[in-house]
């Protein structure tokens, strides 16, 4: 069922969304911009599957086909998926002057950010858009040994064995922000990875029971964790008995904020932090780690605080100020993270394609269909192009302060522009992907 009446606006978005990743697919596969990350990310390139899988060319299938069988490719011997992987003139004397490894072939590994953690659950994440998309589940045969050392090296992300994986900081997409422990956005996806290896058993005749038990046990341990409120009641005696030290931060969690109308950013070693981190939120929303009265309270303080304007959506509310427990000097490098800039409060078009997404998933069409169109409006801003596409805005004045021609804001464009349309959400809307 169409719940979006013909428009040549969005037929001309769509064209332009899907232009952008077709041309930025190369034969590594699919690179992060046509300005700019002239590699396959990681995590850029997985969660382009979103849109790219959605395209009417046949070529975008093949070029995130590309993008699974590189990563896979340059996986490390612990199971670990890199940063980033790109191709690069040996001669060029700026060859490492970004920080990599250099293979054969002029293969250049990113090392900067060996250590982030939310590549491996894309990558995991990613082989089940591509079964779900295409139906083909040859390639996920062919990688299972992959992906099952990319699930153990990210259980041994979980030094403490307590379900959730701890994250170091600026060690996932926010790759230079505070984030740390046990994150909201990296545990989401775990609940993700778990669920996706799941259903890939299924598909492929593997035992799957175990995989569907650990992803219901961390999607309750995200709960009891991250969400604080009434809607989440929690055991005390169980976390008494079985993670005792969780007691001292729980409960000064509980006396300090009460309750929250959003999952905290973080939880730390009897720390945390009280802000909105909104990708991590609508991630909640569209995987099913949220249940439905979570997902209301989400959505509406977002809407609330007008974190969806001038631009949807930004990524943070409220903002780190300099002189704040968690600001760090680093968020100066290249002025990036200033207050309202990049992770510290920037709008993201990428994060608003799942912010619309999100509202779709929540049954809040009306609401979908309206944050479309300022979508819209957003990707077709650019600063050498119209039809940009460009990779953040900044979080107050709307104007673009990212490259233009990124993968994915355009993905993303797409994923939002099919969820609307269908009045569900793509991948993740699926009966197979809950989690009971």
């Amino acid at each position: 069922m169409a719940f979006v009446s013909p428009s040549p606006v969005l037929d001309r978005a769509r064209d332009e969304a899907e232009g952008i990743l077709l041309g930025n697919g190369g034969e590594l596969g699919l690179l992060g911009s046509s300005t700019a990350y002239q590699q396959v990310w990681a995590r850029d390139s997985m969660i382009c599957g979103l849109g790219l899988l959605l395209g009417r060319d046949p070529e975008g299938e093949r070029i995130y086909t590309r993008s699974l069988e590189t990563l896979r490719r340059y996986q490390s011997p612990l199971g670990r998926i890199p940063h980033n992987v790109g191709r690069a003139n040996v001669s060029d004397p700026a060859l490492i002057a970004h920080g990599g490894r250099l293979e054969g072939e002029n293969i250049v590994i990113d090392t900067i950010h060996a250590g982030c953690v939310d590549g491996a659950l894309w990558y995991i994440v990613g082989h089940y858009l591509r079964y779900i998309a295409t139906g083909e589940i040859e390639l996920t045969n062919t990688a299972w040994d992959s992906l099952e050392q990319a699930l153990l090296w990210l259980r041994y992300q979980d030094s403490n064995e307590c379900g959730l994986i701890e994250v170091h900081e600026a060690m996932d997409w926010a790759d230079l922000f505070v984030n740390r422990y046990n994150v909201l956005y990296d545990n989401v996806l775990y609940f993700a990875a778990w669920n996706a290896m799941a259903i890939l058993a299924e598909a492929t005749g593997r035992p799957a029971k175990q995989y569907r038990r650990t992803a219901r046990d961390v999607r309750r341990k995200v709960n009891a964790v991250l969400w604080v409120g009434p809607e989440e009641p929690r055991d005390w005696e169980w976390i008494a008995e079985e993670r005792r030290e969780w007691l001292y931060t729980l409960r000064r969690i509980e006396t300090e904020l009460v309750e929250r109308p959003f999952y905290l950013p973080y939880v730390a070693f009897r720390d945390y932090a009280d802000r909105l981190d909104t990708l991590g939120n609508l991630l909640a929303i569209i995987t099913g780690v949220a249940d439905e009265i979570k997902s209301k309270k989400i959505l509406d303080y977002i809407a609330a605080t007008g974190l969806n304007r001038p631009r949807p959506v930004r990524a943070l509310y409220p903002v780190i100020n300099p002189g704040e427990r968690d600001w760090r000097d680093y968020y100066r490098v290249r002025n990036l993270n200033l207050p309202n800039h990049y992770h510290n409060g920037g709008a993201w078009p990428f994060i608003g394609g799942f912010y619309v997404a999100a509202l779709v998933q929540a049954g809040r069409q009306d609401e979908a269909r309206d944050e479309l169109d300022h979508l819209t409006a957003m990707v077709r801003v650019g600063k050498t192009r119209e039809w940009g596409f460009n990779e953040w805005f900044h979080g107050l004045s709307g104007e673009p302060m990212g490259y233009d021609g990124q993968s994915w804001s355009a993905a993303l464009y797409l994923f939002a522009l099919e969820a609307v349309r269908r009045g569900s959400v793509p991948m993740f809307g699926e009966e197979r992907w809950a989690c009971e």
